[in-house]
Formats: structure tokens, C-alpha cells, sequence
């Protein structure tokens, strides 16, 4: 990869601004000061330093966020903030775009990562990765409700749902739910309940495949990279059949 290349992908600016910087001598490779932009390194063997501290370089970044409201999942929109802008330098500058959607009032376990491999992989339907939300929902959730989502919810356009599985955690005036899924269609919770009757009022995403939301460690806004053994875990994920 060329030096000038990677110190952009990091951080330290635009390409024009790189060149600007490697003239003053401040980036070395292996203790030697590098002033050509066109010099090619290898990120992962040697040893790069601009004003004599490290540079680590990753080709791909996997991360986890405890998504809020109010943000799109999108890595840009000319009107609103998105998840995105959530990131610090460091994560946005190698473009990390959402592993599927999450509605912009909906929050939770969001991944977001640049490996395009590992994204499809989860989003493909043939994959039927799972995905479990917490809600609460105006109106009574009742046992009947449980047994058409376990057979496949008929959504408003006519489209029959996989099956799905409704825990009910409370029921009454309001009722709290989890619910899992194997798809990602268009508002799919909430227009599965609206299919039923129901209005969903709140809703967060708990899990998605392997992965689970754990708000002790990740407040709402916050987010980590996944571990090594996690992203093994998503990579090894199987499809499922509710």
C-alpha cells in the first residue's frame, strides 16, 4: 500500500494534505524518514511512526454500537446525523457503513464494519440469521398473536412472513414483548403487529445472530470493537429455521 494511501485511511488528512505532511520529514518507516508519497509499505510488517508514534493500521473494523434514537442507519445523509457521525476519527476513517437497518426512532445492537465479505453473510435471506427485539406494544399481546407469528404474519402489501417467534413478558393496556426474526423487511416488527391490531410504541434490538446487547457495558450511543472469538462467531453463524 502506498504510505500516502494509508496515513489517509487513518486519519491524518486528504492525499494532498499526506504529501504536504511527508515533506517535513516527520513520517519514518523502519527509522527511515520517508518523504515520497508513491513509497509502498506493508502495514502489517513494518514498523511506521509520524512524529515518532506508531501508526497501526486495520484493514477491516468491526463494531458494536448501542445505537439511539434519532440517528439513520446510513453512512451519510445530507439532512440528518447518522450513525456515523457517532464514531470517533480513528473508527470513521476506515467507512464502516451498518450491518442491515435499524429504523431511525428504533435503538440497540447495531454492527457496523468495512468487510463487505462478512455483511453479506449476515444480511443474506439465505442465512436466516436471527435477530431479537424488545417492545412495547399498545394493546393486549395474547396467546393468538403467538401462535400467527409463529405461522408467518401477512404483512400490509400482502407479503407472508417467515415465522417468527413472540415471547410475551407482559401482557395488558400495554404489553412488553421479545420477538425474533430471520428477515429485515421494511418497519417488519412493527408492521407485523400492525397486522395483528397492535401498535408498536419502543422498540430495541437485543441480539443479532450470536451477538447479544449487553447495556451494562454499552450505554445508549456508545459503542466497541467486537473481540476476535465474536467476529469468529458471526463468521461461523448457521442459518436457522424458526
Amino acid at each position: 500500500m502506498r504510505i500516502d494511501k494509508l496515513l489517509a485511511n487513518v486519519g491524518f488528512g486528504t492525499r494532498k494534505e499526506v504529501k504536504k505532511m511527508l515533506k517535513t520529514g516527520v513520517v519514518k518507516v523502519e527509522g527511515e524518514v520517508i518523504k515520497d508519497p508513491k513509497t509502498h509499505v506493508n502495514p502489517e510488517e513494518d514498523t511506521i511512526t509520524v512524529n515518532e508514534d506508531i501508526i497501526e493500521y486495520k484493514e477491516f473494523v468491526y463494531l458494536i454500537m448501542n445505537k439511539p434514537a434519532g440517528y439513520l442507519s446510513a453512512t451519510e445523509d445530507e439532512y440528518q446525523e447518522t450513525v456515523l457521525d457517532l464514531l470517533e476519527m480513528g473508527d470513521a476513517v476506515c467507512q464502516p457503513f451498518p450491518v442491515g437497518r435499524l429504523d431511525k426512532d428504533t435503538e440497540g445492537l447495531l454492527l457496523l464494519t468495512n468487510d463487505g465479505k462478512l455483511s453479506h453473510q449476515l444480511l443474506s435471506p439465505k442465512k436466516h440469521v436471527p435477530k431479537t427485539y424488545y417492545a412495547t406494544i399498545l394493546g393486549e399481546v395474547t396467546d393468538r398473536d403467538v401462535q400467527v407469528f409463529k405461522t408467518g404474519v401477512e404483512l400490509d402489501d400482502g407479503y407472508l412472513t417467515k415465522p417468527a417467534i413472540l415471547e410475551i413478558l407482559r401482557s395488558g393496556d400495554e404489553s412488553e414483548i421479545h420477538v425474533t426474526i430471520t428477515e429485515g423487511k421494511y418497519h417488519q416488527v412493527k408492521r407485523m403487529f400492525e397486522s395483528v391490531g397492535k401498535k408498536v410504541t419502543y422498540l430495541k434490538r437485543i441480539s443479532m445472530g450470536p451477538i447479544r446487547l449487553d447495556e451494562e457495558e454499552l450505554k445508549t450511543g456508545e459503542y466497541r470493537e467486537l473481540t476476535e472469538e465474536e467476529i469468529e462467531e458471526l463468521r461461523a453463524a448457521q442459518p436457522i429455521q424458526l
